[in-house]
C-alpha cells in the first residue's frame, strides 16, 4: 500500500507542476512574443519563443516534484523508519509542489526579463547614436 500511495503522490505532484507551469507559459506567451519579436529577426524569434516556453515547463517541472524529498516516503531512514503518508503530509506536499513551480518560475522568467532589459538599454542606445549622426 506504501509504494502505491508514493506512486500517486509522484504522478500527483508531477500533474499538479505541468498544470501550473502551463498556466505560466499561457500568462506569458505574449509578452515573451512581444520582446523576442523586437530584438530577434522574423524567423529567429519564433523558435527562441519555442525554447523559452520549454524552459518554463522544464524549470516549473523541475522545481514542483522534488524527488528527493518525495524520496523519503520510501527510504528509510537511520532508525530503518519510513515516512507515512498521512492526509496532512499529502497537503504539505502539493502546496510544496504548487509553491516549488511557481517559485521555479518565476525566477527564470525574472533572468529572462532582465536580460531582456538589458537588450533593449542597449538597442535605444544604438538606436539613439544612429539618430544622431
Amino acid at each position: 500500500m506504501g509504494v502505491l500511495m508514493f506512486w500517486t503522490l509522484l504522478l500527483l505532484v508531477f500533474v499538479i507542476a505541468l498544470i501550473i507551469s502551463s498556466i505560466v507559459a499561457f500568462l506569458f506567451h505574449k509578452p515573451i512574443t512581444k520582446i523576442l519579436s523586437r530584438f530577434l529577426t522574423e524567423d529567429l524569434a519564433p523558435t527562441w519563443k519555442r525554447y523559452v516556453i520549454f524552459a518554463i515547463y522544464v524549470v516549473g517541472i523541475s522545481g514542483g516534484v522534488r524527488l528527493w524529498e518525495i524520496e523519503r516516503y520510501i527510504t528509510p531512514d537511520r532508525d530503518q523508519n519510513i515516512l507515512v503518508l498521512t492526509t496532512d503530509r499529502w497537503l504539505i506536499e502539493v502546496f510544496k509542489t504548487v509553491i516549488g513551480t511557481l517559485q521555479s518560475s518565476a525566477w527564470m522568467l525574472l533572468v529572462f526579463f532582465l536580460f531582456a532589459l538589458v537588450a533593449y538599454v542597449v538597442v535605444k542606445g544604438f538606436e539613439a547614436k544612429k539618430q544622431k549622426q
